[in-house]
């Protein structure tokens, strides 16, 4: 059974950092994406990576601050989030694709979605 378990989500202020990890198992995966929704608003894609790690995509509103990398020793995806703003609150969600091989921005191209994780930054 695939399964994506998100952790290290949390209150922060405006101007800090914060990590968050999606950690596989079950099967093998193409690329994952990270996805938040705010309450009232659709959910949004953040930045996705291929497995490999190779390859990179970010949105506009997180590029610069976020990083995605690959954890090979704990079979995760890392989210590292610097220079957090209160706009940036969100459930945070990781995503994995069986069939993408490359970080799509679209959430229908993912199979797989972890429970989520929230994240509060004030101001």
């Amino acid at each position: 059974q695939a399964q994506l378990v998100e952790s290290g989500g949390g209150l922060v202020q405006a101007g800090g950092s914060l990590g968050l990890s999606c950690v596989a198992s079950g099967r093998t995966f193409n690329s994952v994406g990270w996805f938040r929704q705010a309450p009232g608003k659709a959910r949004e894609f953040v930045g996705a990576i291929t497995w490999s790690g190779r390859n990179t995509r970010y949105a506009d509103s997180v590029k610069g601050r976020f990083t995605i990398s690959r954890d090979n020793v704990n079979n995760a995806v890392s989210l590292q989030m610097n220079d957090l703003k209160p706009e940036d609150t969100a459930v945070y969600y990781c995503a994995a694709s069986t069939n993408w091989a490359h970080p799509t921005p679209m959430p229908q191209n993912y199979d797989y979605w972890g429970q989520g994780t929230q994240v509060t930054v004030s101001s």
